[in-house]
């Protein structure tokens, strides 16, 4: 990427040479260049919200900016960028989004995220932080940047405006008004499930913002908590977790399973962790943000459920799936099990029997199906 500070490269995680996606998009470049060419004063503490691969911290890693990231891959990729660019270590501080933010913001530059409420949940913990003469720029493909994204901006930081579309891109910009009266932080958000799904049915769960369907349990779910396997499996991986509702069902129906709930989303684990506790499971059970099971020792694991997401941002891809199954493969023991519960159109079953040799549907209605492929010798 070509920024006015020079030319950067800039991958994803995991490094992928077949992968056509870049690691920057023309938000990113529209932003660099305003702030060059408006000659925008980058000065006190720099805080970058929802760098999606680090190309914004890379490109202004001679002010000292702060990444605040709900993405294990992001930061991830953000470290290897920063390590390629030359970038002593400890330039950049790279925060996550359940860490606490830094107490004062004179430069505030928000990537918008694919979640609304993960942007309000970001810009009420920053409010506190930003003062009158903060600088708030805001950046995303024009897509991306809805009038519910403007009044966001609005009710918790003050006036707001939008620049003209660049190449599909778009700016906000936000006037703080410290005085504003903000509404209280709705997240994170909990509510009672309803009867007919199992172990869970009646139960508590917890979602911190930008979780998947915060708000209410998502239909895939819902029909994945009506087929889940018995107990009996001993380690379970809940891969992918989300607000861990499938995990805790199986910890639920079984006291004596080892749950691991794992995601790339920090706010999901933390998700997954209050949904847990939530309901006093006795059982054993590990929080894990990461990249789907490396780090899980090979052939450690008898039961993997997985509902695997097929957008990475705006972009529909099977990437992420395939990896995520492909890793369950090598996590599992002989004779271990994967349970996917996907869309039918997404044919799962030709991947699975690709790479397990079979694949078996347990239940399917109009819309989804929910698959098992053993793993032989």
């Amino acid at each position: 990427m070509t920024t006015p500070w020079g030319e950067v490269e800039l991958t994803r995680f995991p490094e992928d040479p077949r992968d056509r996606l870049r690691a920057w998009d023309a938000s990113d470049a529209y932003l660099l260049r305003h702030l060059a060419e408006e000659e925008v004063p980058l000065t006190g503490t720099v805080v970058v919200v929802g760098d999606r691969w680090g190309a914004l911290v890379t490109a202004l890693a001679g002010h000292r900016p702060t990444q605040i990231t709900d993405s294990f891959l992001g930061q991830e990729a953000t470290r290897a960028n920063l390590a390629r660019a030359g970038v002593e270590p400890g330039a950049v501080r790279l925060l996550t989004t359940q860490d606490p933010p830094p107490e004062r913001v004179d430069v505030l530059l928000v990537r918008v995220p694919k979640s609304l409420a993960l942007l309000e949940d970001q810009l009420l913990r920053l409010a506190p932080a930003v003062h009158a003469g903060t600088v708030v720029i805001g950046t995303g493909m024009v897509k991306e940047i809805h009038t519910s994204t403007l009044r966001l901006f609005e009710r918790i930081l003050g006036p707001t405006r939008t620049s003209l579309a660049r190449q599909k891109a778009r700016l906000i910009f936000c006037a703080p008004e410290p005085a504003l009266e903000r509404p209280a932080n709705p997240w994170p958000y909990g509510y009672t499930l309803p009867d007919g799904l199992g172990a869970v049915s009646g139960r508590p769960v917890v979602n911190h913002a930008g979780v998947f369907c915060a708000d209410r349990l998502d239909i895939g779910t819902r029909f994945f908590l009506r087929h889940l396997p018995g107990p009996g499996a001993g380690r379970v991986v809940d891969l992918g977790c989300g607000n861990g509702v499938v995990g805790t069902a199986v910890a639920l129906a079984d006291p004596t399973a080892e749950v691991l709930f794992v995601d790339e989303s920090f706010q999901a684990v933390a998700s997954a962790e209050a949904t847990y506790k939530a309901n006093g499971v006795p059982g054993h059970a590990e929080f894990r943000v990461g990249d789907g099971l490396a780090g899980v020792a090979s052939g450690s694991v008898d039961l993997v459920l997985n509902n695997p997401p097929f957008h990475s941002h705006q972009a529909t891809t099977d990437t992420t799936a395939w990896r995520m199954f492909t890793g369950a493969k090598r996590a599992l023991r002989p004779g271990g099990e994967l349970w996917v519960v996907g869309n039918r159109h997404l044919g799962y079953h030709l991947k699975l029997k690709r790479l397990f040799g079979n694949s078996e549907t347990v239940a399917s209605d109009p819309k989804f199906v929910v698959l098992r492929a053993v793993k032989r010798g």
